[in-house]
């Protein structure tokens, strides 16, 4: 497989390229030359496949030109060996819980992926390759210990002082070893500029071999798919036959891109639902027909508060940048913060059922587009352990009465560099690392 620039579509990359070089050329995305079909018999018959095995027929036709059989299933037993659980909660209506891998998150198996393709891709460089990440929380976790002890690369990870949880903070900085975590003492715009000022440095990019571990990334993106074909394969193992109606929390909209793109491979699904909450950019084009980006918004779902879905641009490729073809299988609306709230408490009092904002969102979008004789299924993309104060202020008694606790070290003696947000400060140790 080879990949192009969703601008140009000219010049096509290898998948080493495309991984390396994060963004095209020009600036815009990469996405692949072309979408390969599935074999019939396998999707008909996907429900005698594990998860390793299904990921491996999904992704071997994207990496075949670069990575031989054996190699890959090497690189998804490592990425995939977490459960992905599809759960009933009432009749007809399932939740996809993509949060249970080693940072609660559903980012974790696109960064272990991303960092086993960048290892071995980078197995025979005389130097290191430094992976460069600013995070805001959740990413740093995923990247840090996705990347752990991979050989050949270094990863840095900024994150804005005392403006993480402690839970987050305890992701970030507990790996260690070739894992080095940096509080910025300011924001995390602060952590983002000087992320962007180091890959602007012509001369420090000749000195270190850089990349990103960033959301744009297309071996971030691919691996996302084997969810949806594993939802299905629970779904027939459970004996649903049918093309279910697929909700996905949405905010840089990868998640839903991926699984339209499973959709083209022949995954059969009936509609998309995409639920973004008050940064309403994408339910807004759909009804104008005008691609209008705004500030963001602060909301309760703070991982969906994008106020220019980066990957909206793939996702309308994939329909041929037509506004028609997209209408004729996405919905997308918008859900307030109060909606939110009245979903976990209902969720919880009715399913016994405890979600965090961003699958409380898809799950109020699901109810009110679930149509009788649908097969309604939703994606809870993070444990709400990592929302306990949201949580506790909706349910009574908070996490603890309803029986989630997730116990971890006290950070004391943990590897936290502090420094201030000035870009010689970052120059200097990335080239101490290098």
């Amino acid at each position: 497989m080879r990949y192009i620039s969703l601008a140009s579509k000219m010049e096509s990359y290898s998948l080493k390229e495309a991984l390396f070089k994060g963004l095209a050329p020009d600036g815009s995305l990469f996405m692949p030359e072309s979408i390969p079909a599935l074999d019939e018999a396998f999707i008909r018959n996907i429900q005698n496949y594990s998860l390793a095995e299904i990921a491996f027929t999904v992704l071997k036709p994207y990496v075949d030109a670069d990575i031989e059989g054996k190699v890959l299933r090497q690189i998804v037993e490592e990425a995939f060996y977490f459960d992905i659980p599809l759960k009933k909660i009432d009749e007809n209506l399932f939740v996809l819980e993509l949060f249970h891998g080693p940072t609660q998150a559903f980012k974790d198996v696109g960064a272990r992926f991303l960092s086993r393709l960048l290892g071995y891709f980078n197995r025979n460089e005389k130097r290191k390759l430094m992976v460069l990440t600013a995070t805001s929380g959740d990413t740093g976790g995923a990247v840090a210990h996705g990347f752990h002890k991979v050989p050949g690369i270094e990863v840095v990870v900024l994150y804005p002082k005392g403006k993480v949880s402690p839970y987050q903070e305890y992701q970030i900085t507990s790996p260690g070893d070739n894992v080095h975590a940096i509080a910025v003492d300011g924001s995390f715009d602060d952590c983002q500029r000087l992320v962007k000022d180091a890959f602007r440095d012509n001369e420090l990019r000749s000195l270190v071999y850089m990349t990103s571990a960033n959301s744009i990334n297309i071996g971030r993106l691919l691996p996302q798919m084997v969810y949806y074909f594993y939802a299905y394969a629970q779904l027939k193992n459970g004996g649903f036959d049918k093309a279910p109606v697929l909700t996905v929390p949405s905010g840089n909209f990868g998640n839903i891109t991926a699984a339209m793109l499973a959709h083209k491979m022949g995954l059969p699904i009936s509609r998309f639902v995409a639920a973004t909450n008050a940064n309403d950019v994408v339910p807004r084009f759909m009804n104008s027909g005008v691609y209008e980006p705004h500030q963001t918004i602060v909301t309760l779902a703070n991982a969906m508060d994008v106020g220019d879905p980066s990957n909206f641009p793939r996702m309308y490729d994939l329909y041929n940048n037509s506004l028609d073809k997209l209408k004729g299988e996405l919905v997308s609306v918008s859900v307030n913060d109060n909606q939110i709230k009245e979903a976990i408490k209902t969720a919880y009092k009715r399913f016994n059922y405890l979600m965090d904002p961003h699958t409380a969102a898809a799950y109020t979008a699901a109810r009110d587009l679930y149509s009788e004789g649908d097969i309604a299924l939703f994606v809870s993309t993070a444990h709400p352990f990592k929302f306990g104060e949201i949580i506790d202020d909706i349910i009574p008694g908070g996490l603890k009465e309803a029986g989630y606790t997730i116990d971890f070290p006290k950070l004391d003696g943990r590897t936290r560099k502090p420094m201030k947000p000035e870009y010689a400060n970052l120059k200097e140790e990335i080239k101490n690392l290098a």
